[in-house]
């Protein structure tokens, strides 16, 4: 079976000069465990397989991590590129794209279980009268500290806790650094833990939520 791609990507595919090794010869110094030549070849053909998985995911976030991950398995499946089946980079372009489809798949899955569970009636859970009053107590407690935090730090901790977004999502609906994230939610949290057990709140749900 020889290995086929997009006609127009392969067409738009980065050129270099002559005394430059190929695609083929890194492939095969790949094989030999040449951890120069991957770099080689990442630094070739980045911008093409950006392209060729943000077609299929269409989100930066996602991207960047395939991309590593298409690299990764680059270096992992290797020795199962065979020069005489066709062009390195047609091999390189369809496993970036079928690995690409596979994470979609991955991610379309899981949305839809998430979806099921959300349709899906909790089970109605019996709380004593005293049990409701410390919860009720907590609760507005938490919402009390979360009003004096700093604004960026309370916008941080609304889209964590209340919209469930991770870290990166959260940076990636910002546009605010990732390490600048974790920085304004540890330092959020730190300073809800302390203000709860200050006004009485339970010590061992604040631990909890840090």
């Amino acid at each position: 079976m020889h290995y086929s791609s997009d006609t127009q990507q392969l067409e738009n595919r980065p050129t270099f000069t002559h005394g430059e090794p190929t695609d083929e010869a890194l492939m095969a110094r790949i094989q030999a465990r040449d951890d120069q030549a991957i770099a080689i070849l990442y630094r070739r053909h980045t911008p093409l397989l950006r392209t060729v998985i943000g077609h299929i995911l269409n989100n930066a976030c996602d991207v960047d991590d395939q991309l590593q991950e298409v690299f990764l398995e680059i270096w992992r499946q290797a020795a199962h590129y065979d020069a005489g089946k066709g062009k390195a980079l047609g091999w390189i372009v369809t496993l970036a794209r079928r690995r690409s489809i596979d994470k979609l798949r991955k991610k379309l899955t899981h949305f839809r279980a998430e979806e099921r569970l959300r349709a899906e009636p909790e089970p109605a859970a019996y709380h004593g009268a005293d049990e409701e009053a410390a919860i009720a107590d907590t609760v507005n407690i938490f919402t009390r500290v979360i009003a004096t935090l700093p604004v960026a730090q309370r916008d941080a901790l609304n889209l964590s806790f209340y919209r469930g977004f991770t870290q990166r999502e959260i940076a990636a609906h910002t546009g605010i650094p990732l390490g600048t994230i974790k920085t304004r939610l540890e330092l959020a949290l730190r300073k809800v833990r302390t203000a709860i057990v200050a006004l009485g709140g339970a010590d061992e749900w604040a631990c909890a939520r840090a």
